[in-house]
């Protein structure tokens, strides 16, 4: 067939030359590529200390100097061969690969594309030896050299063979922070080694060892900004051979881009779609829409279970049970977000050893209802709060005894909230005006959000801690309040479904409907009944009461995809979620709406008390603080 598309022409063997420039094209893209796997390299022959010199971007030149193992002699033809490698020997290493590099191809291709010289001396080698090679022949000279132990790689004039690749290269702007950010990504990743860069001359970077939790969180601090360590919690979990840790973003520090997002699975920086999705149903609830959230996360786990040797460039990993991964990774996540309180913003910039290692549900157990899972265990818990609205505890004379609750409500309910009955105490007006309470005089027990002092406009409520003043919008931290409670209720009472007067019938594949009649009980406790009738078809019989308005076709074929795709779904969950949010929007307290210091107390209470009460339903924020330093600069006190 080949021959006939091809007219006569004869099947033959490429020359290594073009062998090797065709093999670039996958591996070698740009500048920054290079340096991805000449630090590969040194990384993993143990250099702790790597030194990046590079001219235009790295098209000029890219140096790069380490202190690792070195390479013999008479090895060093063989590191610009393709498919040599020292790091792998038979089919059980590749199962098992710890290494970053480990398909032999990287130097090789560089060295079609550039000019390249590799000097390198062993520990117990009298001297050290150098080979050179470039585009046009390919053959490689090794002549002795001067060089400490370790190794020197460089390569210049970068596609001066291929100017036709030469010419998709960007300004050298952009291509020095596509390399910068490669080097940043590794640095993350080896609190170990020592990373210094230097551009056209100039020292850009200069990243010591870091070997104790105050070192590597200053690393962190000069990669990502001192900002994402000030607005980020620490978190470390390990549970059925899963380990997590890192730091996660609050979600008030957000950003436009997802420029701000490293994840490492066994030391290597991937981005991989399953990890992606579980962190974006982990900050579905608390992100502001189109915003990105922000990490600096490293996961480890049993080499044998996860594939690297997917893609060329090895951004992306398969792991044997992705759904297990999936589900640890959201409910870790969702446990630390869910956990951040008031006081957690006003704490100090967060350090590995502020981490806490959670179990059981809190470690991660969650399946695909893992959200109303976790709302169950909530009700198992002992409230501490009475059931008394704004009483003052016994003989307590602040507001710090007032406890907030919700009465029946005796007028008319909103719309939304007639979908179920379960939710109409959820809905009751503020209680009238309690007698204010008074501020203690001792600022020791002063709780995070401290004690209103008035209100302003009917929107916000202004109060007093420790640190100065917050402003509180109302509206938005009694909406979240109550969307945390309707969950909470939810779960308690479950979904009840509403059969169809006429079964809806959905074609769909063999492998969704296996799928399908795989998850049904789950389907079941989600309040749908599915029934297969046939090799592709479904019967949709029940939906849940609360979606009856949504397409059940539509949304049963996307939870399908999910569910294949990922092995979980949040669809059925958002869905309801929605709709919660929704019923909690309209049942908060709404602007305009004169409030007593008592009621005031009890709202910033409950918030202290509420998970994710830092954001409303719509990811906007609840509260802010304003420190005397902040207060002092409005009025130019101090200077």
């Amino acid at each position: 067939m080949s021959e006939a598309l091809n007219g006569s022409a004869r099947i033959e063997l490429l020359s290594p030359r073009l062998a090797n420039q065709i093999a670039a094209g996958e591996v070698v893209e740009r500048p920054a590529s290079v340096i991805k796997e000449l630090l590969e390299n040194s990384l993993d022959s143990g250099a702790k200390r790597i030194d990046v010199d590079v001219e235009q971007a790295g098209v000029k030149l890219l140096r790069v100097r380490d202190d690792g193992s070195g390479i013999s002699a008479d090895d060093l033809p063989l590191a610009l061969a393709r498919h040599a490698t020292s790091k792998i020997r038979d089919l059980e290493d590749l199962e098992r690969v710890m290494s970053l590099g480990f398909r032999g191809e990287a130097l090789a291709s560089i060295s079609s594309v550039a000019r390249l010289t590799l000097t390198s001396r062993t520990r117990d080698a009298d001297q050290a030896w150098q080979v050179e090679t470039e585009g046009r022949d390919m053959d490689a000279r090794v002549q002795p050299a001067a060089h400490p132990v370790g190794t020197s790689v460089e390569v210049r004039d970068l596609f001066f063979n291929t100017p036709a690749r030469r010419k998709f290269l960007k300004a050298e702007k952009t291509e020095f922070d596509h390399l910068q950010e490669v080097i940043k990504r590794l640095a993350l990743a080896r609190f170990d080694v020592a990373f210094h860069l230097r551009h056209n001359g100039k020292s850009i970077l200069s990243l010591h060892e870091a070997h104790d939790d105050a070192a590597r969180a200053r690393r962190v601090a000069a990669v990502c900004g001192a900002g994402f360590l000030e607005q980020a919690l620490p978190i470390e979990v390990e549970r059925n051979g899963l380990h997590l840790w890192g730091w996660v973003g609050l979600p008030t520090f957000s950003r436009s881009q997802a420029d701000l997002q490293y994840f490492y699975v066994n030391g290597r920086a991937v981005r991989d779609k399953l990890v992606a999705h579980a962190v974006r149903q982990a900050y579905r609830d608390v992100l502001f829409n189109g915003r990105h959230p922000t990490f600096v996360l490293f996961f480890e786990v049993d080499p044998a279970v996860v594939d690297v040797n997917v893609h060329p460039t090895k951004h992306e990993v398969r792991f044997r049970d992705g759904r297990m991964v999936h589900d640890f990774l959201y409910g870790t996540l969702h446990r630390a977000l869910g956990d951040v309180r008031p006081e957690d913003h006003l704490a100090a910039p967060a350090t590995v050893a502020g981490m806490v290692r959670p179990t059981g549900i809190e470690a991660g157990e969650f399946g695909p209802q893992g959200e109303m899972r976790l709302a169950a265990n909530l009700l198992e818990q002992p409230q501490s709060q009475p059931s008394s609205a704004f009483t003052p505890a016994a003989g307590s004379g602040s507001g710090a005894g007032y406890q907030y609750q919700y009465r029946p409500q005796s007028t008319q309910m909103p719309p939304a909230a007639e979908a179920q009955g379960v939710y109409r105490e959820f809905f009751a007006p503020l209680p009238d005006a309690v007698a204010s309470p008074t501020l203690p005089d001792s600022q020791g027990d002063v709780p995070p959000l401290g004690y209103a002092l008035a209100q302003l406009k009917g929107i916000y409520i202004l109060s007093e801690n420790a640190q100065g003043l917050v402003l509180v919008d109302m509206h938005a931290a009694h909406e979240r309040i109550m969307y945390e409670r309707l969950k909470i209720a939810m779960a308690s009472e479950g979904l009840s479904g509403q059969p169809l007067l006429v079964p809806e019938s959905l074609a769909v594949s063999q492998r969704e409907a296996d799928c399908a009649e795989e998850h049904v009980s789950w389907f079941q406790r989600l309040g749908f009944e599915l029934q297969r009738l046939g090799p592709e078809t479904l019967a949709i019989r029940q939906i849940p009461a609360l979606l009856k308005q949504a397409e059940a076709n539509r949304l049963v074929q996307d939870v399908l995809a999910d569910l294949m795709e990922y092995g979980t779904s949040d669809r059925i969950q958002a869905h309801l979620n929605e709709l919660l949010g929704t019923m909690a929007c309209h049942g908060a307290i709404r602007a305009n709406r004169r409030l007593a210091l008592a009621e005031m107390n009890g709202l910033l209470r409950d918030m202290e008390n509420t998970e994710r009460s830092g954001q409303c339903n719509h990811g906007r924020p609840t509260w802010t603080q304003l420190g005397l330093d902040d207060l002092d600069k409005l009025f130019l006190r101090g200077r």
